[in-house]
């Protein structure tokens, strides 16, 4: 029986799936640190930006969220929300198969790597490397 290989998923439907995943995640951390930052007394509204709490709740909620995104949903539905959107999902390079819980963290971790690591890096040095996939799985067409 012969098996049909997954469409290989272009540079932009990826970047856009990403962009996607950061900012909900970005509004996820944000939601957060309004929901523990900001106090309410006699009418007037204060905003506790420089208090630890805040940005630890924002900073916990932000990669809770990407997490849960990226390994637990991509578990369940073979794609982030991000992926969903665009049409991608990730599957294993042996197989095509569904990807299990241990390589989607592992998978996470690298992208948390890459995006704290070489995005810098590569917007500071005008670089078009484009990100690989990682721990044997890989982002394909749906």
């Amino acid at each position: 029986m012969i098996t049909q290989q997954p469409r290989t998923a272009t540079s932009p439907r990826r970047l856009t799936a990403s962009a996607v995943d950061a900012l909900l995640a970005l509004l996820c951390g944000l939601a957060a640190a309004a929901a523990v930052g900001v106090t309410a007394a006699d009418g007037v509204v204060e905003v506790r930006v420089q208090a630890p709490a805040t940005w630890a709740a924002a900073l916990g909620a932000a990669i809770g969220f990407s997490l849960l995104n990226h390994a637990l949903l991509t578990r369940l539905t073979r794609a982030s929300v991000g992926k969903l959107l665009t049409g991608l999902r990730v599957v294993r390079t042996s197989d095509a198969g569904r990807p299990r819980l241990l390589p989607l963290t592992g998978r996470w971790l690298f992208g948390l790597y890459w995006m704290v690591v070489f995005v810098p890096l590569h917007v500071v040095t005008d670089s078009d490397v484009e990100q690989q996939d990682a721990v044997g799985l890989r982002v394909v067409r749906r």
